[in-house]
C-alpha cells in the first residue's frame, strides 16, 4: 500500500476545472476527500470501481473473503463520511472513475 501514488491521472482532471478552486486531498476534512473547497463546504470524491465496489462487484478468486471483506468495509466507510460531512453542512459528491473517462 505505501507504494500506491496518492494521485492518479484520474484524480488529476478536475484540476483543470478551476470554477470551484477545488484543493487536492484538504487537510482537516473528515473522509479527507480527493478534492474540496473548505470555504464553499464542497468535498469531491473519485471512487475507483474496484475499490468501491460498483455493481457488477466481482472479487479475485484467490484470498475472496478477503476482498469481499475490504470492499464491503470501503463502501461502510463511504457510507459514514457522506453521512458526517453532510451532517456538517458540506455538499458531498461522489464520481465514478469510469465517468470520468468517458
Amino acid at each position: 500500500m505505501s507504494r500506491i501514488r496518492s494521485e492518479s491521472s484520474i484524480e488529476r482532471v478536475p484540476n483543470r476545472l478551476r470554477g470551484l478552486r477545488l484543493r487536492s486531498h484538504p487537510k482537516g476534512v473528515f473522509g479527507r476527500p480527493d478534492f474540496g473547497n473548505k470555504t464553499r463546504k464542497i468535498a469531491l470524491f473519485i471512487d475507483g470501481i474496484f475499490w468501491h465496489g460498483k455493481k457488477p462487484f466481482r472479487a479475485p478468486k484467490t484470498n475472496r473473503k478477503f476482498w469481499v471483506d475490504k470492499i464491503r468495509n470501503n463502501r461502510r466507510r463511504d457510507r459514514l463520511v457522506n453521512r458526517t460531512l453532510r451532517d456538517s453542512g458540506w455538499r458531498v459528491i461522489r464520481v465514478w472513475e469510469s465517468e470520468l473517462t468517458k
